[in-house]
């Protein structure tokens, strides 16, 4: 089937970037490297802020004491070091910057616990476009919560990145085109920038 032409109207559009923050930057990413993804995503929200629609930067990171933290009993237990300080600041590339939302996050997704539904809402935003790191984790669970809360959605698939090339690519074949459209950046900057935005 046939991409549809990607028409963005600022006014009622939000860019969520997710977990672009220096603990998760800094570790390994594929099948995109996580500079390439920063600059991508920084080339989103740049182009979002010059045309009026919010830029969302979420963040992830439990209290001081890590009571807040989710702490399921599992098979395959991820390991948990003290993360270093600034491990959850957002990378400086990013922001934030004025007019700017962030969010911070207990969890996976972005919304539960949070108050980015209420924020878009009260906004008039209905489509989301959505990027960061990791494409099956936080990406995809906050998509998940976004499909089932009725939110249009664009995944920009490379400025998205996992740990591995195969997590990535299993979630863009099979997820992604059945909540929303699958795009690239050059072609959300397009749509952002050329006659068609607005």
């Amino acid at each position: 089937m046939p991409e549809q032409e990607l028409e963005l109207d600022p006014e009622h559009l939000a860019l969520v970037v997710i977990d672009l923050q220096k603990g998760i930057v800094g570790m390994p990413g594929a099948p995109y490297d996580t500079a390439s993804v920063v600059a991508r995503a920084g080339a989103l929200a740049t182009a979002c802020r010059a045309r009026g629609a919010l830029v969302v930067l979420v963040h992830v990171g439990p209290s001081a004491d890590g009571r807040d933290a989710l702490h399921p009993v599992v098979d395959q237990p991820a390991p948990r070091p003290s993360p270093p300080p600034g491990w959850d600041e957002i990378v400086p590339e990013l922001g934030p910057r004025d007019g700017d939302h962030v969010v911070r996050k207990r969890q996976w997704g972005a919304f539960y616990g949070t108050d980015l539904d209420l924020q878009l809402r009260r906004r008039g935003i209905g489509t989301i476009i959505l990027c960061g790191i990791s494409t099956n984790f936080g990406v995809e669970s906050t998509a998940r919560d976004a499909f089932e809360r009725g939110y249009q959605q664009v995944f920009v698939e490379d400025a998205c990145s996992a740990r591995a090339a195969e997590d990535h690519a299993f979630v863009f074949r099979t997820i992604f085109p059945r909540i929303g459209r699958v795009r690239r950046t050059e072609e959300v900057l397009q749509a952002l920038t050329g006659p068609t935005a607005g």
